[in-house]
C-alpha cells in the first residue's frame, strides 16, 4: 500500500520547466523505483533488491514519495522518499538505523523526518533539479511541522575508502555536529582518517546540498559495498535552517 500523498509538497513556481510534487499511486512510486534503478544499478552499479528494472525494498510502502518532474515531458528526473517519526514507529525503526545506532537522533525531542534513497538523473544534475526537490521537501517540512530533518548522504569510497576519508577531512572543518549528537556507523571505513595536510576533496552535490542548508554531519561514515559508498548521517534542525537558503526556498514555494 502507498502511504496516504493527501498532504502537498509544494511545486516549483508556475511556468518553469520542473515542478515537485507527491506520488500518489502506485504507479508515480514505481516512476521513482525505476529511476532509482537507472542511477543506483545501471549507473553506480549497486547490488538492488526487487523486480528487474525497479529499486524497491520493505521501506518504500511506508514512506512517501517526493518526485521531480519535467514539465515537458512529464519524466520524472528526480526523487527522494519521505520517511516519518510516526511511519517508522509503526514500521519499527528508521532505514538509517541499519546503518548506523541511531539513540541521539531518536532521542531528539520534536518531530523527525527521514529523506533517503535522494537522486537525480544524470542529464539534470547541472540544473535546477535539485534545488526542486529542496524546495518541495521544504514546503513540506512547513506544513506538517516537523523539527529535525536528516538523512544518508553517500559519498565515493575510492582506493581503500581515502576517497571518503578525505571528503570526511572537508566535513570535520565545516559541518560536524557536536558529540552528543553523534552516531556510530555498523561499518567503518577501510581508511577510516587521512591527514588534512596530505588530502582533502570536494563535497559531491547532495551533501554541499545539505551543508549549505545547515545540516551538519553525526560522525563518521558507514560503509555500504552493496553500494560502493560510504553514507554520512546528515541532520538539518529545521529552526537552524540557513536563512539565505530558507528565503530562496520560500521564495520558490511562493512564487507564481
Amino acid at each position: 500500500m502507498v502511504a496516504s500523498a493527501s498532504a502537498s509538497a509544494s511545486t516549483a513556481p508556475r511556468g518553469e520547466r520542473l515542478f515537485a510534487e507527491l506520488a500518489a499511486s502506485a504507479q508515480e512510486v514505481r516512476e521513482a523505483q525505476s529511476l532509482r534503478y537507472r542511477v543506483f544499478g545501471e549507473e553506480m552499479g549497486a547490488q538492488l533488491k526487487g523486480v528487474a528494472g525497479l529499486d524497491s525494498d520493505e521501506f518504500d510502502d511506508h514512506c512517501q514519495h517526493l518526485l521531480v518532474r519535467d514539465a515537458q515531458s512529464g519524466r520524472v528526473v528526480g526523487c527522494t522518499r519521505l520517511l516519518s517519526d510516526a511511519q517508522a514507529a509503526r514500521l519499527g525503526r528508521f532505514y538509517s538505523e541499519g546503518e548506523f545506532e541511531l539513540g541521539s537522533i531518536t532521542r531528539l525531542k520534536g518531530r523527525l523526518l527521514e529523506v533517503g534513497r535522494t537522486c537525480i538523473a544524470p542529464e539534470f544534475r547541472q540544473g535546477s533539479a535539485i534545488a526542486v526537490l529542496w524546495s518541495g521537501l521544504a514546503g513540506y517540512i512547513t506544513l506538517h511541522g516537523f523539527d529535525y530533518l536528516f538523512g544518508c548522504a553517500s559519498v565515493p569510497l575510492g582506493d581503500q575508502d581515502i576517497q571518503a576519508a578525505a571528503i570526511m577531512n572537508r566535513l570535520r572543518r565545516q559541518a560536524m555536529s557536536p558529540e552528543s549528537l553523534r552516531v556510530t556507523p555498523r561499518v567503518t571505513l577501510l581508511t577510516a582518517q587521512v591527514s588534512e595536510d596530505i588530502l582533502d576533496a570536494p563535497l559531491p552535490a547532495l551533501l554541499r546540498a545539505y551543508v549549505r542548508l545547515g545540516a551538519k554531519a553525526c560522525g563518521e561514515p558507514c560503509r555500504d559495498p552493496d553500494f560502493g559508498v560510504a553514507d554520512v548521517l546528515m541532520l538539518l534542525n529545521v529552526d537552524e535552517l540557513n536563512p539565505s537558503y530558507s528565503r530562496h526556498f520560500l521564495e520558490r514555494m511562493t512564487a507564481g
